[in-house]
């Protein structure tokens, strides 16, 4: 299969380009860098540089490419601007769903989000309605999802990952990362998250397990799926036990949580085969500084 990967060099995107082409899968990556796309091509992939927001470009991008399903990993996290994120969802996707649709693409993966559901008590499941109407700026991140899911399901095969919270390499909670920094006391840390040891619970995932997640979800029927480890967990247990893993100072617990902060159930994905490498938060944080 030939797999067109939008955002082949973010966390996800620089373990996914390899495990694609380990799977026999033809591959052609973008980049909005020079820099970028050389990345990718010393993976041994294509590579074109393109912006998303340039809608005429990237419809020349994908008729040329010609590729049979498409792999949204895109993400605009570096300066924690969460309505850059917001755009990228709403504008980006729909400009690559069109071109995509205009290409003939027949399926897509889309990176999605497990922390945009409603409040609620226990694990969060797919068919749990999102948070819509929720107050900014959570409104406007659980309307970016939104967005971004719908219009991904204008392609005949549409999968949503909700992905967990994303860990290791290339991320917020990798050793010299911004929470590293944030725990240790640096003021300029950023990041969209929190550090409040609460009784909040999230659900996390090593970016690892989200890339092969995304392999495996092109033989998936359409829908949404959670893509999380095993052990949802409130922020008093994760946050000193990455803590611990980061070589930093832990928060004291604290009362309170966020009550749509329910974490998410990852039943469906096991039942089509997928399994998380690290099962539990407890041991990939532990991993990550191996």
């Amino acid at each position: 299969m030939h797999v067109f990967v939008a955002g082949a060099t973010g966390a996800v995107g620089r373990q996914l380009v390899p495990l694609l082409l380990a799977e026999g899968h033809r591959v052609t990556g973008i980049s909005r860098s020079s820099a970028g796309v050389e990345r990718i091509r010393r993976q041994g992939a294509a590579a074109v540089q393109a912006d998303v927001f340039d809608r005429e470009a990237l419809y020349r991008v994908l008729a040329t490419a010609a590729p049979d399903a498409v792999i949204h990993q895109l993400t605009d996290l570096s300066d924690a601007d969460g309505e850059a994120t917001n755009r990228l969802r709403r504008e980006g996707t729909g400009n690559l769903v069109d071109a995509a649709v205009s290409a003939d693409v027949t399926r897509i993966v889309a990176q999605s989000i497990a922390w945009a559901y409603a409040p609620g008590e226990g694990p969060a499941y797919e068919g749990t309605p999102l948070d819509v109407g929720a107050a900014a700026p959570r409104g406007g991140m659980v309307e970016g999802v939104r967005a971004l899911e719908e219009k991904a399901a204008e392609v005949e095969t549409a999968v949503q990952l909700r992905d967990g919270i994303l860990y290791g390499p290339g991320t917020w909670y990798a050793p010299g990362g911004a929470v590293a920094a944030a725990l240790a006391g640096d003021p300029s840390a950023r990041f969209l998250g929190s550090t409040s040891a609460d009784l909040s619970v999230m659900s996390f995932l090593h970016v690892a397990d989200a890339a092969r997640a995304a392999v495996a979800a092109l033989g998936w029927p359409s829908g949404p799926v959670n893509i999380v480890d095993d052990e949802p967990a409130q922020a008093r247990e994760w946050l000193p036990a990455l803590a611990r893993a980061l070589g930093v100072p832990a928060p004291q617990p604290v009362p309170g949580r966020l009550d749509w902060a329910r974490g998410a159930s990852n039943g469906l994905a096991r039942s089509r085969g997928w399994r998380p490498g690290h099962a539990s938060w407890r041991s990939g944080f532990a991993a990550q500084m191996a």
